[in-house]
Formats: structure tokens, sequence, C-alpha cells
């Protein structure tokens, strides 16, 4: 399949089509975007056979704990950091203000900029309050919202983007920046943490990414390659411990899935989420100066 983008978005991979968690949760997939992945149904036997990475592999009890405790407190506040992490968290400061949250992501607003073919690029984690009309009227776009689901008035697009800043850190919202201009979002995510962990041979610290192109001028032409390169640059540079980004873009984004393929992603199996088909797209640190 030739890589061609389409003048769609851009689907990230890791999201399916799921409501909003604190974790990046999967969702539906962006139009060139990849969109998150909400819960996820167990992958297929057929799925996980074609799978060249697939083992029999158990994944450690902390991760299953944090699944259980989701799908038992669903619809419950997330727990603060000190809760959820008793061995790393602070005492909470005096007043009862929260504590700090452990940094599961090695902190995105400090990665800084990128050079690319269309300009410098940067990861700019969200701010709910200034930038939810821009982001909404993203998610209202026909070609996006076929595939993120977060389509209508702002408060839908701002209940998915508080639960994850509101959340314990597993996911970041960013803008994606290019040449100090906002023109696209991003969802990088504790692939390894996140549901989506149950449905393929995940390893400590694998890094999801969905994203969506918001500009129909931006769309095409190599910009979502371009920017899929860079933010995968980004998180291996700045992610010393994390091997491999991950993706998921529905089967049926031929250009998102195209694009991923010539960011020097691989594809590694088809899995069954909840919300869609998806490819599962693999790009190992190892090969990231190959490809």
């Amino acid at each position: 399949m030739p890589p061609t983008e389409s003048s769609t978005g851009t689907d990230s991979g890791t999201g399916s089509g799921t409501a909003p968690s604190t974790g990046s949760g999967t969702r539906p997939d962006t139009s060139l975007g990849a969109g998150p992945v909400a819960g996820r149904a167990q992958t297929g036997p057929e799925s996980r056979a074609g799978c060249e990475d697939t083992l029999d592999l158990r994944l450690p009890g902390e991760f299953l704990a944090l699944f259980e405790t989701s799908e038992r407190d669903e619809g419950a506040a997330p727990l603060r950091d000190a809760e959820a992490h008793p061995n790393h968290g602070e005492a909470a400061p005096s007043g009862g203000g929260r504590p700090p949250r452990e940094d599961l992501l090695d902190g995105p607003a400090h990665w800084g900029a990128l050079a690319t073919p269309f300009g410098s690029f940067q990861l700019i984690p969200v701010s709910v309050d200034r930038d939810l009309r821009l982001i909404s009227g993203w998610m209202n776009d026909p070609a996006v919202a076929a595939f993120w689901e977060l389509s209508g008035p702002d408060p839908v697009t701002s209940a998915h983007l508080r639960a994850q800043v509101d959340g314990d850190g597993r996911s970041i919202p960013c803008l994606g920046v290019l040449d100090g201009a906002p023109m696209s979002y991003f969802e990088i995510y504790r692939a390894d943490l996140d549901p989506l962990a149950r449905h393929y041979p995940a390893r400590p610290h694998d890094t999801g990414i969905h994203l969506l192109i918001g500009g129909v001028a931006d769309r095409g032409h190599g910009v979502g390659t371009a920017l899929l390169r860079a933010a995968t640059a980004l998180i291996l540079d700045n992610r010393p411990r994390c091997a491999r980004v991950v993706a998921e873009p529905d089967l049926r984004n031929t250009p998102s899935v195209s694009a991923f393929l010539s960011a020097g992603f691989r594809f590694a199996a088809e899995v069954d989420l909840p919300g869609k088909r998806a490819a599962l797209m693999l790009r190992e640190r190892t090969l990231a100066r190959l490809l």
C-alpha cells in the first residue's frame, strides 16, 4: 500500500474508540489522526496468530491491579497520586490541596522543539480553559468525528480532556505546534498502563500516540508523516526507558495506516478493540535511526 495521506486527519494508533478514561484509554480513531481506544474487547485468536511479537506473556500484577481497579470503580473520581502510589506520593500540602502526581511520561512540557520539513514542531500540554474551543472545533469536523466520536457541544470535548488533565498522568493531551501555530492534537500515553496492554504483548514503558490534524490545509502532502516522525523522535529522545512507540489506527483509515508506515512504524498485527478493528503499529528504538 503506497503511503498516501488523505485530506482527513491522522489516526493515531492507540486510540480506538472508547469513552475517556484517566489513561489514554481508547477512543475512536481520528481521521488521519488516531483516536483513543475505549474499553477494549479481547483480541480474537485470529488477530494474535499473525503477530510476530506474540508471546505467552503474563502482565505484571501491578498492571492488572490497575485495570481491575479501573473496572471496579468505573465512573469514580481518579485516585490522587499519593493514594494510587503510596510509596511515591508526598504528603498532601496543608489546606487539603492535591499532592503532586507521579510523572509517568517524563514531562512532555519540557521536551523542546524539533525541526521538520514543514517547520519547527513542538508538543504543548493542553490547557482546557485556553484550548477547548480550538480542539472542540476540530472534533466537530466530520472527517475527524468519524473516528474520534467527540463531536457535539464544547462540554463533550471538555470531559474528554479533563479526564486526562485531572487524571493520574497516564495520558497527556497536547497541542502539536508548528512554527508557533497550533495545528494538531496529540495524546501521549503509557500504553503499558492502558487497557490496550491486554491486546498485545506490552513491555514496560511502551508509549502510545494518538493524533489528529486540525485544519484541512494541513492534511496530506506528507504533513501527517512528518508530525509522526517528529513526535516519535521526541518520545524516544526524552523517555530513555521507552523502547517502543505504539499506535493502533482503525484499519478502515487507510491514510492514517499509510502515514504510520511512512513514518517508520511497522505493522505487527490486527487487533479487535471495542470500537474498531485496529492495525497494531510499532516503532522500535533500535530501528528508529534506520527507518
